[in-house]
């Protein structure tokens, strides 16, 4: 009996370990968006549950629309599903017209009110569209982003001031056909205006399209990046050690 007793008090811990969730929230917070919400595995054995980082993915007009499940065609949930292991709350809302900050910051107060959300440690990234979502979300509340990442957008901000604020990486090819990479362009220049840019990195690929750069989203060294910044710096250092680039892009499905 003795023996079973250790026994069971070896396997319990195991049997609580909470596992990786994916939820469809539809209609949920007021004045926000629909939204997925994926919830990485727990591996602790602590008693309070261990506070993630939180992505914000926003997608392109490709996937505009009502149905949630266009959302999951590509980004970051789309990468989880095909294996890639990101352990971070990933929120992926979904807009039929075009991406405003103050409901993405109700949605992303939900999530952090109701999981066990690291608020020092929340990103954003986004393309085309999503992009320009990015820019706009960060240059609006700087002080509620870590790190963001821009692909193949722009900017429609009165003020682009506080993008200085955040280590941001941009890139954008010169062969983009559907956002000029002038959009991205744009952006930096408006950053110069306010000062000093020593947290932006600008990457202009030459002859890379559009839509190749939803790969970008499928590359562990996107989220290694991200996870490298956090309010806690309060330099707010960009890391320039991580290694991305054009090539990158073939390799990016990989495990």
């Amino acid at each position: 009996m003795q023996k079973l007793v250790v026994l069971a008090l070896f396997v319990l811990p195991f049997v609580v370990k909470a596992q990786a969730k994916l939820t469809a929230f539809r209609n949920t917070v007021e004045n926000g968006y629909n939204f997925w919400l994926y919830e990485p595995k727990d591996d602790t054995l602590a008693d309070e549950p261990e506070k993630k980082p939180l992505i914000i993915f926003l997608h392109g007009k490709s996937l505009f629309g009502n149905n949630l499940y266009q959302v999951k065609k590509y980004g970051t949930i789309n990468a989880i599903e095909m294996g890639r292991q990101i352990d971070a709350y990933v929120l992926s809302p979904q807009t039929n017209n075009g991406w405003n900050p103050e409901r993405i910051l109700n949605i992303m107060n939900w999530t952090i009110e109701n999981y066990d959300v690291d608020t020092n440690r929340v990103y954003v990234l986004g393309m085309s569209m999503g992009g320009y979502g990015t820019i706009n979300f960060v240059g609006t509340y700087p002080e509620k982003v870590a790190a963001a990442m821009a692909f193949c957008g722009g900017g429609t901000l009165k003020d682009f001031c506080g993008l200085n604020e955040v280590p941001l990486w941009i890139i954008h090819g010169t062969a983009d056909r559907a956002v000029g990479i002038e959009q991205s362009d744009r952006v930096v220049e408006a950053m110069k205006s306010c000062g000093e840019t020593n947290r932006l990195i600008y990457e202009r690929w030459k002859g890379v399209n559009h839509s190749i750069l939803a790969r970008l989203f499928y590359l562990p060294a996107t989220y290694e990046w991200l996870f490298k910044h956090s309010l806690k710096d309060e330099d707010r250092i960009v890391n320039r050690d991580v290694d991305i680039n054009k090539s990158s892009l073939y390799v990016a499905y990989k495990n």
